[in-house]
């Protein structure tokens, strides 16, 4: 009797601790809201996210808007995330606003299948949508003090560029390549091969089905307050600020991430 209470007691423990974790805190089991937990990585939760169609909101920073300095100071994040990707949110939702056919097309499908929009709003859609995700995943990829560290990812980093060192050097000179506005991506295709690719504007890799492991913004309203006609010195305090942890994530995404959902 005694022995039964005491797994009974274990028991109920185990199931409060379960209760209180806050993958599941506050969620009915029933909800149709997923999460999913990577097998591959069984410590990165995957969020089928339900709020990423229109409306579309202003995603906020996952830090402080002084988190970064001295290599990207507080006001230009400021004004980077409140004023210029809120104007990227609300003129994507109000490019979609009279069309209901798209309004539970994630930013990625809207991106994937940019030839199926009307025509009238195409390009609208291409730059905002663009200009949402770019900036979304460039902030997510930003955080100070984190080590590189062995992984599938540096793996594939040496055997591409030969090291560390090589890419950055690579990823620089292509950061300083592009000619007025626009992005530099470290890309992932579906089978693991990784390149460095540049894009214009809000343009992404989207539609050619490559991945973004990594991704500078080399727009001016990204660097000018602090380092002004200085690009190369902002690249350059740009790698002090890369979360390797997310790349890394990143990464191992290239196998399961289906953008026309």
């Amino acid at each position: 009797m005694k022995k039964r209470t005491v797994l009974l007691l274990i028991g109920f423990a185990i199931f409060l601790n379960i209760a209180s974790n806050p993958i599941f805190a506050n969620e009915n089991f029933s909800q149709v809201k997923e999460k999913i937990i990577d097998t591959r990585s069984p410590n990165i939760v995957i969020e089928d996210n339900k709020e990423n169609h229109f409306p579309f909101s202003l995603k906020p920073l996952p830090y402080d808007t002084s988190a970064l300095e001295p290599y990207i100071d507080k006001k230009t994040m400021e004004i980077h995330h409140s004023k210029h990707v809120k104007a990227y949110v609300d003129n994507l939702n109000k490019a979609l606003e009279t069309y209901p056919k798209y309004h539970d097309w994630s930013l990625e499908k809207l991106l994937y299948n940019l030839d199926d929009l009307p025509k009238d709003i195409r390009q609208t859609v291409k730059n905002n949508a663009g200009g949402v995700f770019n900036h979304n995943f460039f902030f997510d990829i930003l955080k100070k003090d984190v080590e590189i560290y062995d992984s599938n990812l540096i793996t594939k980093i040496n055997e591409k560029f030969g090291s560390i060192e090589n890419f950055k050097t690579e990823f620089k000179n292509a950061a300083l390549s592009v000619f007025g506005s626009g992005w530099v991506w470290l890309v992932s295709d579906k089978d693991g091969n990784i390149s460095i690719e540049k894009s214009a504007n809000q343009d992404n890799l989207i539609s050619e089905n490559l991945f973004p492991i990594i991704a500078i913004d080399v727009w001016e309203h990204a660097y000018y307050l602090l380092y002004q006609n200085r690009r190369n010195e902002y690249i350059d305090n740009f790698f002090n600020v890369i979360n390797w942890d997310k790349a890394v994530e990143n990464y191992e995404k290239h196998t399961t991430t289906n953008y026309n959902k």
